[in-house]
């Protein structure tokens, strides 16, 4: 089972993933529309690249934004969680040789102790924006069942991974579990909010162009609005 699962379905999911972000990429740039947006995003690509750049830039920076400085708790709790998503999965010594083994794919290893301290910030993270849902007013009533099982979603890989790494109970069950729950995740992020790994980059993208071209960077230079 194991050897299945980073093999052809570790193959399957990342292939899944990679495909569906890809489709979902290309179906949001051809649906931006510069009648309906109001933004010249072709006629001015100066302007509208670095206003691009510049939002993107500044809002991957912790405290780089008005609104990361204006909720400080959040923000570190922000950057701990999608830091270690992103740096677990990648650069953890037992993904990187499944990595190497499989796909031929080398990349280096994150030391363990603070893969282990990765691990726990995004578990903490998770109960923290968990715990924001359901107790902030403004927040709960925007958060429905499909929210809080993204969260658990996200987390659960983390949690099997550091039952595995402590080995509690019984180590090749709960290590099928955690690969299991780790594909799904993958296979799930092209069809759920998760596909804002990719949309985040070409949202801030879309807003940093509107910027930079109407509202700011060419302002008073003969716009039509």
């Amino acid at each position: 089972m194991v050897d299945w699962l980073t093999g052809p379905g570790l193959w399957l999911s990342i292939g899944v993933c990679l495909i569906g972000l890809f489709v979902r990429g290309v179906l949001y740039v051809k649906g931006l529309n510069w009648q309906l947006d109001r933004v010249a995003y072709t006629a001015h690509p100066k302007a509208g690249l670095k206003g691009a750049l510049r939002s993107i830039f500044f809002w991957i920076l912790p405290f780089g934004t008005h609104s990361w400085r204006a909720q400080p708790f959040m923000t570190v709790l922000f950057f701990v969680f999608h830091i270690g998503a992103v740096c677990i999965p990648l650069f953890l010594t037992a993904h990187t040789i499944i990595l190497k083994e499989t796909m031929g794919i080398s990349l280096m290893s994150l030391n363990q102790t603070i893969a282990d301290l990765m691990s726990w910030g995004v578990i903490i993270s998770a109960v923290f924006l968990t715990s924001r849902r359901l107790i902030l007013p403004e927040v709960r009533i925007l958060s429905t069942a499909y929210d809080y099982l993204i969260l658990i979603l996200s987390a659960a890989p983390f949690i099997t991974g550091l039952i595995c790494r402590y080995e509690i109970g019984s180590y090749s069950f709960f290590l099928i579990i955690h690969v299991i729950l780790g594909e799904i995740l993958l296979i799930s992020i092209p069809f759920t909010k998760l596909s804002h790994i990719l949309l985040f980059f070409l949202s801030r993208a879309q807003i940093g162009m509107d910027f930079g071209i109407k509202r700011g960077g060419m302002k008073g230079k003969g716009m039509a609005w």
